[in-house]
């Protein structure tokens, strides 16, 4: 496996991995998949902001992707980022989340970040995503009942917080 910077050639592989949670799950509260091209646009904002965007492959194929943005676009939040993990479904469970977390967090922290937090949606439900981040010494902080609405119900976001 190979861990390394996501370039403008991985958005459409990281496009199709979202596309997935996007149409079935409750992991992020977009109901439609972004296209490759503002996949581009958004990867260049986060590297725009020296934050990092990386990619895991396997054999040649991008199989996950994580990066950290900002968590509140105002200056008192400067420090602090908000992270993303997402794996291709066939490769979850492989520790690969956990290795792109380990080297998301490492980066942050070289670029000035103090804290990170996940927000992470489904909440309880979303137990891979709650447990990864607590072997990777997240606590949970709170949970915001019912503030999405997919799938033809609420869904709770649960915040979850580390110290970098």
């Amino acid at each position: 496996m190979n861990l390394r910077p996501a370039t403008p050639d991985d958005a459409e592989a990281i496009a199709r991995i979202y596309a997935h949670y996007v149409l079935t799950s409750t992991a992020t509260f977009e109901l439609e998949p972004p296209s490759a091209g503002e996949i581009q646009a958004r990867m260049a904002a986060v590297v725009e902001m020296g934050l990092p965007y990386l990619v895991a492959e396997v054999g040649g194929e991008i199989v996950g992707y994580a990066y950290a943005g900002p968590y509140r676009p105002r200056a008192a939040y400067r420090y602090t980022v908000e992270n993303s993990v997402y794996l291709a479904p066939k490769f979850a469970g492989k520790g690969i989340g956990h290795l792109l977390m380990e080297r998301l967090i490492t980066l942050c922290k070289q670029a000035g970040a103090r804290q990170m937090v996940a927000v992470i949606g489904g909440g309880e439900e979303n137990a891979a995503s709650m447990h990864l981040h607590q072997r990777l010494g997240f606590t949970r902080v709170g949970v915001l009942q019912g503030v999405g609405w997919k799938f033809d119900r609420a869904v709770d976001s649960l915040l979850m917080q580390r110290a970098l």
